[in-house]
């Protein structure tokens, strides 16, 4: 019989339980993790092989904000020793930091514009591309 599939009310393979957060993560990555994983696990758009792709982005929050702190603190320039004034390098890793968590939490679906995008979990059951479970 042929027709619509059936609504897909769980991803296959998507995480029933946010995991803890690795270790090695910096603590600013941690609270970040304790944040967001859980409300990926929650909408059932997160599986296991992406938690990579998490830990990337929880990474990339951490070190804005480490870096942001130095700026914070020092300043966003600085006087070289021939007399010059510069930007200060942090501020750099603070642009790239930002930049590399925004493009992830996109592809996370953690953005207003991404979150309708994500479908996220695991591969198959996909109606929204026409090719099913191949």
């Amino acid at each position: 019989m042929k027709g619509r599939k059936a609504a897909v009310t769980a991803l296959d393979g998507a995480l029933s339980k946010a995991p803890p957060p690795p270790k090695w993560l910096p603590a600013h990555g941690k609270a970040e993790w304790r944040r967001v994983v859980p409300q990926l696990v929650s909408s059932r758009k997160i599986a296991e092989h992406e938690l990579g792709t998490v830990e990337a982005y929880c990474l990339a929050v951490a070190n804005m904000r480490q870096a942001e702190a130095i700026v914070a603190d020092q300043g966003p320039t600085y006087v070289s020793p021939t007399g010059e004034l510069k930007r200060h390098p942090a501020t750099m890793l603070v642009k790239e930091a930002v930049e590399a968590s925004r493009r992830l939490a996109a592809e996370l679906g953690l953005t207003p514009a991404s979150r309708g995008k994500n479908s996220g979990g695991a591969i198959g059951n996909d109606d929204a591309d026409g090719l099913g479970d191949i």
